[in-house]
Parts: structure tokens; sequence; C-alpha cells
């Protein structure tokens, strides 16, 4: 279960919005990262969220380049999940590969106003907001795993683990 409060933006959110492409080989380190998440789109932002708070988008989210850190930021910055209408292809994926938990539901991506409280039951596969519950489509065993791992690498790491135990 995570809740939080969701931070609603629009259509076409890109990601030199979500982590300014000037720090994009200058920032180091998680805390400097999460410092700039969304800067450009929402200063109060980086200052303000919380762990477990949610982004709400509109169609096309994480639009533009192929950014890690457009991803990175949000994980490091403790967002719980992305939900939102559509999804760039590449954001989708960078934030699959990082932890970070990226729902495709346009009713309630709709639904949602911003700063209100919002809760995701990933074993129910609900969304709950003060309009309402909505359901969102299962993800793939595989997503599941990458996401319960912390990520792509970490997934990895764990693979290799226990296949050097089982040898």
């Amino acid at each position: 279960m995570i809740r939080g409060r969701a931070w609603k933006y629009g259509d076409n959110v890109n990601t030199d919005v979500l982590f300014p492409g000037k720090y994009t080989y200058t920032a180091k380190g998680r805390d400097e990262i999460a410092s700039h998440a969304l800067e450009d789109l929402d200063p109060a932002f980086a200052s303000d969220v919380r762990v477990g708070d949610l982004i709400v988008g509109g169609r096309n989210f994480g639009c533009g380049s192929s950014r890690e850190q457009a991803a990175t930021c949000l994980v490091y910055s403790g967002v719980g999940a992305v939900v939102a209408e559509s999804f760039a292809r590449i954001f989708y994926r960078n934030a699959i590969n990082n932890g970070l938990l990226v729902i495709v539901c346009p009713e309630a991506a709709q639904a949602i106003q911003g700063q209100e409280d919002v809760s995701v039951d990933l074993e129910r596969r609900t969304i709950d907001c003060a309009s309402g519950s909505f359901g969102f489509p299962p993800m793939s065993a595989t997503v599941q795993e990458i996401l319960e791992a912390g990520g792509l690498v970490e997934q990895v790491k764990r693979r290799l683990a226990s296949t050097r135990l089982s040898d």
C-alpha cells in the first residue's frame, strides 16, 4: 500500500522539467539529485515532497530525452508512484528500471486533485482518492520482480546471488 499527497501536473511533462539538463553531469549523489527534482516546473516540490507522495500526470508524461535522472530524481525524492493517463516509452522503462512504480490509469489521473490524499493498493490494483476508486491493469511478473527488488540492477544482483548459492 502506498499513501501520500498528490502532486498534479498536466500533459507532456518532459524530462527536462523533471530533472533539468544543466545538472545532468554535475549533480552527484542522491540528495543533490533529489534537490533538483521538478525545480523548473514546481520550485516547491523538492523541499515539500514527502516519502510516499504521488505524482499525477496527464498524457505523454516523461516525454523528451532519455535522461535517466528524470526517473531517479523522483525515486531519490521518495515518490511512491507516478500515475498518468499515458507515459513516454523511454521514461516508462527508465522508471521501472530504477524501481519507480508507474501506473497508467487515465480515469484516476483525471479525477485526482492536486494535494489530496491518495492511496494505491497494489494487491487489489486500485487507486483511491476523494472521487472514488479506480482499477488499473496488472503488471507482468517481470516488472513486479524488478520493482520489488528496487530496480533492474538490484534484481540482477539478487538473481546472481541466488544462482551462486545454488551452485
